[in-house]
């Protein structure tokens, strides 16, 4: 039987670089579900429909297999059998996702999708409905967050790297914007599963929080 770890929070949590170093910590595969929401959007562009033809995406995402392995230790997200990583990233496909995201029946097929993926592999998922929607019968489920201000200053800091400068403020104000829609949304809001591990990361360190879900994780497979 496969082991499943859900992490789920809101936006800036640092879910997906957790959620990585957990599953290279476990040998376990990352689910990229937002890898596999672009792919889908790839396929949607190669069959040539508009981003505004949602009974159209709704139709022809039947014909879309899209999964996740790793090679060398490198993610590659297959569709219908073809590495599709490098085309992927480009803003088009980006532009596509943020648009058949939302439509339901595409992500009642990559719900499907991703649950297959964990029902034959360990996989460590993170995302928004992880272990309310997607993987509810999860072993181990995080629901992990940290203070709006923490949030926004963590982007604060990664801009800043990158060399642009926005106002923390405004920051701090579209990550509590973005909450609100997340928890609000009428398909899969954001929301804690009951039997879902609080943890809140406000004055802790990436190392720390790594440690603290891996301890989590012995002692269920311990118990």
């Amino acid at each position: 039987m496969s082991f499943n770890i859900a992490i789920d929070g809101p936006a800036g949590a640092g879910k997906s670089t957790i959620a990585k170093r957990i599953a290279k910590e476990l040998s376990y595969i990352y689910v990229d579900t937002g890898a596999m929401y672009r792919a889908m959007a790839l396929y949607f562009l190669r069959m040539g429909l508009d981003a505004q033809d949602h009974e159209g995406m709704a139709a022809a995402c039947n014909g879309a297999d899209i999964s996740i392995r790793y090679v060398d230790g490198e993610q590659n997200v297959l569709l219908n059998g073809e590495n599709v990583t490098p085309y992927t990233r480009s803003e088009e496909v980006g532009n596509m996702a943020s648009k058949s995201s939302p439509v339901p029946r595409v992500r009642e097929k990559l719900t499907q999708l991703q649950k297959a993926l964990a029902a034959r592999e360990d996989v460590v998922m993170d995302g928004r409905d992880i272990g309310t929607c997607v993987l509810p019968g999860a072993q181990v489920k995080i629901y992990l967050t940290a203070s709006t201000h923490t949030r926004a200053l963590r982007r604060f800091k990664e801009l800043e790297e990158k060399g642009i400068t926005e106002s923390l403020e405004e920051i701090e104000a579209d990550i509590a914007d973005r909450d609100y829609r997340d928890m609000h949304r009428d398909i899969s809001p954001l929301k804690k599963a009951e039997d879902a591990w609080y943890l809140d990361t406000s004055d802790m360190g990436i190392d720390e929080v790594v440690e603290a879900i891996l301890d989590r994780v012995a002692q269920y497979q311990k118990a």
